[in-house]
């Protein structure tokens, strides 16, 4: 399968790996820097992935399944979304992968985000990961100044 176009992201965070881990997997910390979308998984390989939600007035139900999890390390899941418009099959999953590496209490996650048609999309796809990446940021460094 041609997965089309990447976009990717990287954003250095002054937290612990299983901070960052505990941000991409925990409900309402999730809830938090996506959109205020609820997710639900078990979190294990070929499990069904959820995000639901309401944007801009309409409720939705974006969808994957999980395809590669390493606790602290990689989460990887299949993703399509009903406010794309296009119809609900294989070709038009996205493959969405976070990364996490660890050096000397400074995490570094990558996200990245395959099967987008344009140059456009790629800078959307991007501009969307990296506020998302800014909002865990945000809330695993604030955390931590109220730990010390």
């Amino acid at each position: 399968m041609n997965r089309k176009l990447v976009a990717t992201t990287t954003i250095s965070i002054h937290a612990k790996k299983s901070a960052v881990w505990k941000a991409l997997i925990d409900p309402e910390m999730v809830q938090e820097y996506m959109h205020g979308a609820i997710v639900r998984s078990d979190w294990r390989v070929g499990s069904p992935i959820t995000f639901t939600g309401v944007w801009e007035g309409t409720p939705y139900t974006d969808k994957g399944t999980i395809l590669e999890i390493i606790p602290e390390r990689v989460l990887s899941f299949t993703f399509w979304s009903p406010l794309f418009g296009t119809e609900d099959y294989e070709d038009n999953y996205m493959h969405v992968t976070y990364h996490i590496d660890e050096y000397d209490g400074v995490s570094t996650l990558t996200i990245t985000q395959d099967n987008l048609e344009t140059d456009e999309d790629v800078i959307n796809a991007e501009g969307n990961w990296m506020k998302v990446g800014h909002h865990i940021k945000h809330i695993l460094e604030e955390e931590h100044k109220h730990v010390l």
